[in-house]
């Protein structure tokens, strides 16, 4: 069988390595938004207004046991409204897979923050090193993040959830699959990682696409992004070439962006069961 999978939202470049593998000989459809930046797949709809706290709406979650101390060793702006976390950690037991987000614990704060990791397991492996991408948001931990943390600011972490994923070439008959994704955020100064992407498109030609849409681009798109960037919003048109029985729709975004692409699919056929999409923020 062969799988797509459409993602609106921000674990990019987790995303595209995670959903080319996930699903043996499966082709995966990725659609993202910038202005998500944590993630907790689930299935389901979103039916309650109050807005739910990250320990609560991951209740259920799996965790790690382990809580371990983290220093900020590097702060980097990606955009205007995101910043890159550089965390050091010195707990050797500390491990994740590709997908997973952490607990995000901050001395003198009691709400807890939950963010997607942006950096690969082998970065952690080899330097012991983890980064996440926060959004600015009036959110305590993200606030703090964005106006209070300083270089060794010191933090406590905690793995969530993750997505189990298979290896191409141990003998069980898994090819790797295909993603397709799509990319929406107001210019191109706000497609985080753009440059990681076309990357990784040229490593893998075939196996993955990028298409990027800019909804209030107000000057001039630079040549190499040109040929895969879309003025206006993600359209249903678009959408409905990938509906198929072997397709697997992934969104990552706010919750109206959430709920408009969730209706969306409903409309142009596309069954409940899957579609996936991040639970809180």
């Amino acid at each position: 069988m062969a799988h797509a999978t459409i993602c609106v939202g921000f674990t990019v470049l987790q995303l595209l390595r995670r959903a080319s593998r996930i699903f043996p000989t499966h082709s995966a459809l990725v659609v993202l938004r910038h202005s998500a930046f944590c993630s907790c797949t689930a299935n389901g709809t979103i039916k309650s207004k109050r807005k739910m706290d990250h320990l609560e709406r991951t209740a259920n979650n799996f965790r790690q046991e382990v809580i371990s101390q983290a220093k900020v060793c590097g702060i980097t702006d990606e955009s205007e409204t995101v910043k890159r976390l550089r965390l050091a950690v010195a707990n050797k037991d500390f491990t994740f897979k590709a997908g997973q987000w952490v607990d995000f614990f901050i001395p003198g704060i009691s709400v807890v923050g939950g963010f997607s990791i942006c950096s690969s397991p082998g970065l952690l492996e080899r330097e012991g090193i983890l980064e996440l991408a926060v959004k600015h948001t009036v959110h305590p931990p993200a606030h703090w993040i964005h106006t209070e943390c300083t270089l060794d600011s010191e933090v406590a972490l905690r793995v969530g959830a993750d997505l189990h994923g298979y290896q191409e070439g141990k003998g069980n008959g898994y090819r790797m699959g295909t993603v397709k994704l799509y990319y929406s955020a107001k210019n191109t100064s706000e497609l985080l990682f753009k440059k990681n992407i076309l990357g990784l498109m040229n490593a893998f030609p075939g196996k993955i696409t990028c298409h990027f849409h800019v909804t209030q681009q107000s000057s001039q798109i630079c040549k190499e992004l040109q040929p895969y960037v879309t003025e206006g919003r993600i359209s249903e048109k678009e959408l409905e070439e990938h509906v198929s029985k072997d397709t697997l729709w992934y969104i990552c975004g706010p919750p109206p962006m959430i709920e408009s692409i969730s209706k969306l699919l409903s409309n142009i056929g596309v069954p409940g069961n899957c579609v996936f999409f991040e639970k809180w923020w």
